[in-house]
């Protein structure tokens, strides 16, 4: 019973550690990467709460290290993927008639857990598994993913304040029901914190949630469940599947109670999936939302007053942290040649300062990138410009798979703001530099602007507001975060609500109300106190 309006723990950002010499968070973590990395692990499905193991397994391996063994996780099938959504609709009623707070509650103590006692571990398995430096995992595995828990409890309680007015004699409320039917989250390797973020949003409004991981991030979302499951999250609530995906997909998206897509991921699947959904729309109890975050072609734009150890900085932090695997990654850059010999040697100054290897060594700050095919597609793009004359290679370019994926940091400079490298997505240290004649900085813009079918993120660089705001109204539509005079990275949940349009997504928002508003849907109730006893109005009357 609820029998007061209840205002959740004001949400605040996490802070973050920083793991210097000599602090005991340093030797925590160093100690859960030794432990977990000395032990296999055995990962099973969960379904309605049970351990589901199927003898297929498939093993896991550190992208730094693929030698090594971290254990194996169990392949389901078809049926799994049946069990699951049984199980997501067998929990749903009592999940979504438990009162709101009673399942904020759940994912506060998961975020305090994260916080706590599973912030080395959690860190750990994300280096471990996702190849991430300390750093990198600490922005992600465990502030992020605290503060969308803590953030989104905050703006339930939002959501469901708002209500209608009333006028004499009536009473008009709103209820923000869950969706009828269950969701399907599909989730990327890259950040653990999504991972986490796109079962538990809609499950906290009162939807239940089939989940599917990426193959290469199951280790980390293994202990995400783990966490969910010591918090309380009852049975049924989420059900993580470890299935093919045309295999899930086909079950899925056929049917009747599919009621929901929250997907991060490639544009290509993305929209694949819709069209799938569009085909089959009339198969559904009710038009399913679908929400995604895809990919992007980011950019970096240089003014001729911008300063050139800021650019330089933004680049390479913008561009090869956690090895380009961000959707929100520099990888593209437009500099006027005015300022270009100081931004490259300041450029090639830090690049070249990089230590490349295992995370478990902190001193590096680029790692290995996720698995063989991503390696293999990134090399393909390095050793196109190598044989080309649109371009050419000025910093790193090799690249070696015989221990671990690493590449080098890759800068290229390109002789036409159209070719290949400034223009497709390559999800690695890839950065193409375009340099442009200063007067023609409005004609950068339009270039920019119309290069890429993506629209994600993208940042000015300039001292001239006048230059920054043409650059802000020129860019309108080109990115949905828009970063001035900072690299286009690092979404904040609370601060800088995520997501893009065009070929990025459907930027619902991650990190914000608007997305919570995906996952409900309203019903307006009016109450009349006292109803009329007769038909007639006094526009009838005559007299």
């Amino acid at each position: 019973m609820s029998n007061a309006f209840f205002e959740p723990p004001l949400a605040i950002n996490e802070p973050i550690f920083d793991y210097a010499p000599g602090s005991e968070s340093k030797k925590e973590l160093k100690q859960a990467i030794k432990i977990m990395k000395s032990a296999e692990v055995d990962v099973p499905m969960f379904i309605g709460g049970q351990e589901v193991r199927t003898g297929k397994t498939v093993s896991m391996h550190p992208p730094y290290d693929h030698q090594h063994k971290l254990g194996v996780f169990h392949m389901g099938d078809k049926s799994h993927v049946e069990k699951a959504i049984d199980a997501a609709l067998q929990a749903k009623q009592a999940w979504s008639d438990l009162p709101w707070q009673e399942r904020a509650a759940i994912f506060l103590k998961a975020a305090d857990l994260i916080a706590g006692p599973y912030r080395a571990r959690m860190n750990a398995a994300t280096m471990l598994c996702q190849s991430k430096n300390a750093f990198q995992s600490e922005i992600d595995a465990v502030c992020e993913l605290i503060d969308f828990l803590r953030f989104n409890v905050q703006y339930m309680a939002e959501l469901y304040s708002g209500q209608p007015e009333s006028a004499d004699g009536i009473w008009n409320r709103l209820e923000y029901r869950p969706l009828e039917g269950f969701i399907f989250a599909i989730t990327p390797f890259n950040f653990t914190a999504i991972a986490g973020n796109l079962c538990a949003a809609p499950a906290m409004l009162g939807n239940t949630i089939v989940w599917k991981p990426a193959e290469s991030q199951v280790y980390s979302a293994a202990l995400i469940m783990e966490i969910f499951r010591e918090a309380g999250l009852p049975d049924g609530v989420i059900n993580l599947i470890l299935v093919d995906g045309p295999e899930a997909g086909e079950v899925v998206f056929n049917h009747k109670d599919f009621a929901g897509l929250h997907f991060t991921g490639s544009t290509g699947v993305f929209q694949h999936l819709w069209k799938t959904i569009g085909v089959n729309i009339s198969k559904y109890k009710s038009y399913p939302r679908i929400v995604g975050e895809t990919g992007g072609k980011d950019f970096v734009v240089a003014h001729e007053s911008a300063n050139p150890l800021e650019v330089a900085t933004a680049l390479a932090r913008g561009a090869f942290e956690f090895q380009g695997q961000k959707c929100s990654a520099a990888s593209r850059a437009y500099i006027p040649a005015k300022i270009w010999d100081e931004v490259k040697e300041e450029l090639e100054s830090q690049v070249n300062s990089f230590k490349m290897g295992s995370p478990e060594d902190f001193t590096n700050f680029i790692n290995a990138v996720i698995d063989e095919r991503a390696f293999d597609k990134i090399a393909k793009y390095i050793d196109g410009v190598k044989d080309s004359d649109d371009a050419e290679i000025i910093i790193g370019g090799g690249y070696d798979k015989s221990v671990g994926y690493f590449i080098e940091p890759t800068v290229i400079v390109a002789n036409s703001p159209r070719t290949t490298t400034m223009c497709e997505e390559i999800f690695g240290p890839v950065l193409t530099i375009y340099v442009y004649e200063e007067e023609s900085f409005e004609e950068i813009l339009e270039i920019c602007d119309t290069t890429s079918p993506y629209a994600l993120t993208g940042s000015i660089l300039a001292l001239d507001r006048y230059a920054i705001s043409l650059a802000t109204k020129k860019l309108e539509h080109a990115a949905g975060n828009f970063y001035i005079n900072d690299k286009p990275t690092g979404a904040v949940v609370g601060q800088q609500p995520f997501g893009g349009g065009r070929a990025s997504g459907t930027n619902d928002k991650a990190g914000s109300i608007l997305n919570l508003y995906r996952w409900v849907s309203p019903r307006t109730i009016k109450e009349t106190f006292v109803p009329p006893r007769d038909y007639g109005y006094p526009f009838m009357e005559e007299r």
